[in-house]
């Protein structure tokens, strides 16, 4: 598998990558894509519904099995003689790292090809001590979690890494992060793949996070946002079911929408008025301490939530109308039918999203909400794993990458 940062045609959420008919199917790659499903099948239902001949689908299914990606499962009822054998996707064939890196924290989890984590670990890490730190503590970790989960490096289908900043996709560094010190234009790509020489794949955290919620609890829906609300505010958006990325990686960065009622609140970007100045974890807890209270960061917020704490609780609801300010405007030009928050202010529940809700409800157009949820996250803090897991499967397991994998070892 080609050990580059770039993806594959076909290899977004959404899109249909099972084929239409027997002129998609010319290669083994291809006929894999109706066996992800992981539904186990003969090859005479498989020729049956690709048109291919029996023979043809033999042979690239021999292929498949020779490379570990589908295995036997079980066989067929028989009217009369042998039942014939069924196959099936084997997602425990290679692993993939999958790598959350936040602001003060790092999450590494071994995932197999099915999304399943098989290991994981958080790590208190600060993003601003430089790519360095980060990432060798996080090679560091994910070589002693593959062990720990039973696997090798050799395994390694793959690494999906999220960092809390803009990323240029293609070439997975990052563009000018506020928050990350040290890290603009740095090769992530190749500083990694000194250690292990595996395709890895870079993005931002909340583009991950929203391709991770969606896959696991939203699939049904094709346009989707995903709302980050911790340190930073950020919006992971899929519009008619393909992750949006824009030209330069910063689409989706909400945390530097102009709020009204903010025109004297200074942010760390120079600019005035941000909704990351008012409504982010710290904004809160800054709030809060100018009111008296013990707080200096989003987790004080939430203990004195959780603790019932009057003025807490009405900060979080103030900061989630200021989201929804900005969310009124988002929903009336994406027409999206799910919104989920999630990050660690998320947790607080509905007390931040009361104020979401109401703002959005009352100011967004009423044929955009007629059909809109707004939830909480389900995944927690498994979103950005389970995207960044799911970002490598969708690219090492695309027609194309499966192909040259199996000419390459054929």
């Amino acid at each position: 598998m080609s050990p580059t940062s770039g993806k594959e045609p076909g290899t977004e959420p959404g899109t249909d990558t099972a084929a239409d008919g027997a002129g998609n199917l010319s290669r083994a790659g291809d006929l894999f894509q109706l066996l992800r499903d992981g539904r186990a099948r003969t090859r005479a239902e498989l020729a049956l519904t690709t048109g291919l001949a029996r023979s043809t689908v033999a042979a690239r299914i021999d292929a498949l099995i020779s490379s570990g990606l589908v295995g036997p499962a079980g066989e067929a009822s028989s009217s009369g003689g042998r039942p014939p054998s069924r196959f099936a996707f084997n997602p425990a064939a290679r692993a993939v790292l999958a790598v959350d890196v936040g602001a003060t924290h790092v999450i590494v989890a071994v995932t197999d090809l099915g999304g399943n984590v098989l290991a994981e670990h958080r790590l208190d890490q600060d993003v601003a001590d430089g790519p360095e730190a980060v990432l060798g503590r996080v090679v560091e970790e994910g070589k002693m979690l593959l062990s720990e989960a039973g696997r090798t490096p050799s395994d390694l289908a793959g690494i999906g890494i999220g960092l809390p900043g803009p990323v240029e996709h293609a070439t997975g560094m990052p563009v000018k992060p506020p928050i990350m010190p040290g890290w603009d234009g740095f090769d992530v790509v190749r500083y990694v793949q000194r250690s292990l020489p595996v395709p890895v794949l870079v993005d931002n955290d909340v583009n991950i996070m929203a391709l991770g919620e969606r896959t696991a609890y939203w699939p049904e829906h094709d346009n989707f946002l995903f709302i980050k609300v911790a340190t930073g505010i950020g919006a992971g958006i899929i519009s008619s079911g393909e992750l949006q990325r824009g030209a330069n990686g910063t689409a989706g960065d909400l945390g530097h929408v102009r709020v009204p009622r903010g025109d004297e609140v200074l942010c760390r970007c120079g600019n005035y008025g941000c909704l990351e100045a008012l409504a982010s974890g710290p904004a809160v807890a800054r709030e809060l301490a100018r009111q008296g209270l013990a707080a200096e960061k989003g987790g004080d917020v939430l203990r004195l939530v959780a603790e019932g704490n009057l003025q807490a609780i009405q900060a979080l609801r103030q900061a989630g109308r200021d989201v929804g300010d900005v969310l009124a405007t988002v929903v009336n030009l994406l027409n999206p039918s799910v919104i989920v928050i999630g990050g660690s202010l998320g947790q607080a529940g509905e007390h931040l999203m009361a104020g979401v809700r109401e703002v959005v409800y009352r100011r967004s157009l009423p044929l955009a909400t007629s059909h809109l949820r707004i939830a909480l996250s389900m995944a927690g803090d498994q979103a950005a794993i389970l995207g960044a897991s799911q970002m490598v499967t969708q690219h090492v397991l695309s027609p194309a990458v499966i192909e040259a994998t199996l000419q390459a070892t054929g």
